[in-house]
C-alpha cells in the first residue's frame, strides 16, 4: 500500500449524484465515468481512499422542511436509505467504516484496509465524525487528491481541513460538481495552495 498519497472520495452518494436524487447536484451523473477511474487506478497503484458519506438523522441540524439551500438542506442521505448508499461506480470494496454516532476503542483497521468509509452528520467531515482527525493522522498522508460533490460545499469543507493537516492537496477541477447558488471556493482554494489537477494527469503525481 502506497502510504504517502491518499485519494478523498466525498459524498458520491445516490441522493447527490442521481437525477433522481433528494438533493441532485445538477450535472454530477456524468461525472461517473471519470470517478471510476480514478478508483480503478487507486486500485491499481494500491492506492488507500478515504470514502466520506453523509449520514443524517431526522434531526441532523442542516436538515430543515423550510431549507434556504444554503446553510440548511431538505432531507437528504438519511441512515439507511437508498439515498445514502454510494453509487456502482463509486462503491467502497470491502470498507472498513466509522460511523459518526458510534464510539471506538481504536483504530487499528484503518491501517488494514484499503477502503475507508467515515460517515458524518455535517457538511465538514472533521466537525461532523469526531473521528476523521485521528484517522488522517494515523494515516499521515504527504499528498491528499479531493474529488466528488459537492464543490461548494462538502468538498469545499473537506479541502478546508485537509489543507490544515496535509502537506498537499490536489483538487481535481474535471471531478467535483457543485450545488447552484452557492458561492465557488476556487480563489480561497488557490490561496490556500491548493492545487488543481485534471484527472487525466494523475498518473504523473503517482510517478
Amino acid at each position: 500500500m502506497k502510504s504517502e498519497i491518499l485519494f478523498w472520495n466525498v459524498d458520491t452518494q445516490v441522493d447527490f449524484v442521481e437525477p433522481d436524487g433528494k438533493l441532485y447536484a445538477p450535472g454530477a451523473e456524468l461525472l461517473k465515468p471519470i470517478w471510476k477511474d480514478i478508483l480503478t487506478l487507486a486500485e491499481a497503484n494500491h492506492i488507500r481512499v478515504v470514502n466520506t458519506a453523509d449520514f443524517h438523522v431526522p434531526d441532523s441540524a442542516e436538515l430543515s422542511a423550510t431549507p434556504d439551500f444554503i446553510t440548511t438542506f431538505p432531507e437528504h442521505c438519511m441512515a439507511g436509505t437508498k439515498g445514502a448508499e454510494y453509487i456502482t461506480e463509486t462503491s467502497p470494496v470491502d470498507p472498513v467504516i466509522y460511523d459518526w454516532n458510534k464510539e471506538y476503542i481504536s483504530f487499528d483497521d484503518v491501517l488494514s484496509h484499503r477502503n475507508i468509509v467515515i460517515r458524518k452528520d455535517a457538511f465538514d467531515v472533521f466537525a461532523g465524525n469526531q473521528y476523521t482527525g485521528q484517522i488522517v493522522e494515523i494515516l499521515n498522508p504527504k499528498t491528499v487528491v479531493v474529488f466528488g460533490v459537492t464543490t461548494n460545499v462538502c468538498v469545499n469543507d473537506a479541502v478546508l481541513g485537509l489543507v490544515k493537516r496535509v502537506k498537499t492537496v490536489f483538487v481535481l477541477e474535471d471531478a467535483i460538481k457543485e450545488l447552484p447558488n452557492i458561492p465557488l471556493p476556487f480563489e480561497h482554494w488557490k490561496k490556500l495552495g491548493v492545487k488543481m489537477l485534471r484527472s487525466d494527469s494523475l498518473k504523473k503525481i503517482l510517478e
